[in-house]
């Protein structure tokens, strides 16, 4: 969760909302890590575990993480939590919980959802205070 949350304090500096992503292999070794690009980009879709899920699965040459391991700081929104079913991830652990845009634990609860098809091992809360410290300043600062 180190390196994610060191992902999400790089987004921060970049002016992204502090929210970043690491992809493990069976091994532990980090195959992708990534923060939040969706302000740089211009796209709403490059949120940092979209952006660490593609460079894990180029990176192995499969469309399949099913061994493999995604830390976020933050609860995956429900766009980020489709994507993890699609790759086939094996657990996911997650720092802040987001009740008003999460989707795993809140709002749509997509591994919970009939029309999921794969449904990943979720631990959420793992150093939560860190990553809402990081995410209260970063919006505190906006206002």
């Amino acid at each position: 969760m180190d390196l994610a949350l060191d992902e999400a304090k790089a987004a921060a500096a970049r002016r992204e909302v502090p929210v970043g992503a690491v992809v493990l292999g069976p091994d532990g070794a980090v195959l992708a890590r990534a923060g939040n690009r969706v302000e740089e980009q211009g796209d709403p879709s490059a949120h940092a575990e979209m952006l660490a899920l593609r460079a894990a699965a180029a990176r192995r040459g499969d469309k399949f993480l099913a061994d493999c391991t995604l830390y976020v700081s933050l609860e995956p929104c429900p766009m980020c939590a489709q994507a993890i079913s699609l790759f086939r991830i094996r657990r996911v652990v997650f720092a802040a919980y987001d009740p008003k845009g999460g989707g795993v634990e809140h709002g749509a609860r997509v591994f919970d959802a009939p029309s999921c098809h794969h449904r990943p091992e979720v631990v959420g809360g793992v150093q939560e205070q860190a990553a809402a410290a990081l995410l209260r300043a970063f919006f505190g600062a906006l206002r």
